[in-house]
């Protein structure tokens, strides 16, 4: 009887501790700690125990690799070379693997997922709410025509910072760069090179980058690229949206929205300073295999057409692998990489998908806003590891 009573207790305590959630949360600026999960559980179609990791603007909840959408049908080439790029800057999570990750750049689909899998946990991301679901956009590089110097066809400046500028603090708002003396001496000689159109202009700081043909006097042109450099910390307001209130416009395109600004150049200044954020660049060289690849997102990397996701970084930390599936106008069920942020990208399912660069990426990034759904896929080999730490 006294062996009967001890077997049942033992049974009573094994069901307790696997029944229970183990939830572990951090200060903000820490992330969350991940917690080891049995090894009878570790297997990759194996359902997880349901641990929560609590981040400053997310949780992560465990899931089995079967939950992801599509996960047996992406060609992951394309990842894997986003993922190599972001080897180039690893963060310290990921460090560890990217002797893997380059090990196995030339090894089969399947060999790489299976690797996954063996390395890797696959959490859902969901606000602190415990909702799964949030929103997709896209951005892209804008390609236009500048010239060196202003004259009648180009007299839309794009600047490197002033001098003035002081890092995270704020400077003067577009209007006031606009109209103060203090704040226009400070970008005068500041000028990189001249678009045909504020409205141009401002696509890019946008975008927070473009590709520019740099036209010469003896008719030649020259390729460069224009870069995020810094911000005047103000707060973004979408130009878009303030047509939209008035009744301005519905079709809501750069193209739209400069076809109004043409048709209506009274109220131009009106609505760019509806916007009080301002961007400020560096110019890169662009040449050669440079040209293939896209613009250094906040990771500090080349991003990677239809790979890189630019994503809340209380979230989700840059250099992350995420799958993503999103379901409307352009389905998606892939692997990308958090390599960016934006001012914008705010909130725990939030991400803007990088789709390259030209007129015909600017006009899929236009259209692209649909439902979303995040796994982020965290390393298994670091046990009290910090997702936050980038």
């Amino acid at each position: 009887m006294r062996r009967s009573s001890e077997r049942l207790l033992l049974a009573w305590l094994v069901g307790v501790l696997l029944g229970c959630a183990a939830s572990v949360q951090l200060p903000p600026d820490e992330g969350a700690a991940s917690v080891a999960l049995p090894a009878a559980l570790s297997a990759p179609e194996a359902m997880p125990s349901p641990t929560l990791l609590l981040r400053a603007g997310s949780r992560w909840r465990a899931v089995a690799w079967s939950e992801l959408p599509g996960f047996a049908a992406d060609d992951w080439y394309g990842a894997w070379d986003a993922w190599l790029r972001s080897c180039q800057r690893p963060t310290a999570a990921f460090a560890l693997l990217c002797s893997d990750v380059r090990r196995l750049s030339i090894a089969s689909v399947a060999e790489q997922r299976d690797w996954l899998q063996l390395r890797l946990q696959a959490y859902q991301v969901e606000d602190l709410s415990g909702s799964a679901d949030g929103l997709l956009t896209a951005y892209f590089e804008p390609e236009l025509d500048a010239e060196r110097q202003p004259s009648a066809s180009f007299g839309a400046p794009l600047y490197q910072p002033p001098l003035s500028l002081r890092l995270r603090q704020p400077w003067y708002t577009r209007e006031q760069a606009d109209t103060l003396e203090v704040a226009r001496t400070a970008l005068r000689g500041r000028e990189i090179a001249y678009l045909e159109s504020p409205v141009d202009a401002l696509m890019v700081q946008v975008q927070g980058s473009a590709r520019l043909r740099i036209h010469e006097p003896d008719g030649r042109y020259s390729l460069a690229r224009v870069a995020f450099a810094a911000s005047n910390e103000q707060g973004y307001q979408s130009v878009a949206r303030w047509l939209l209130e008035r009744g301005l416009l519905r079709d809501l395109s750069w193209p739209a929205i400069k076809a109004w600004a043409q048709q209506n150049p009274q109220r131009i200044d009106e609505m760019l300073r509806s916007n009080p954020r301002l961007v400020f660049f560096r110019e890169e060289a662009l040449s050669g295999l440079d040209g293939d690849s896209g613009p250094r997102g906040a990771q500090g990397v080349a991003l990677t057409a239809g790979r890189s996701i630019a994503v809340d970084a209380t979230s989700i930390p840059l250099g992350t692998p995420v799958w993503l599936a999103s379901s409307g106008a352009l389905p998606l069920q892939k692997l990308v990489l958090a390599q960016d942020r934006g001012n914008a990208i705010v909130g725990a399912v939030r991400a803007d998908y990088f789709v390259g660069s030209g007129a015909a990426a600017g006009a899929l990034a236009g259209r692209l806003k649909q439902g979303l759904r995040l796994w982020a896929l965290w390393p298994k080999s670091l046990p009290g590891g910090d997702p936050g730490d980038h």
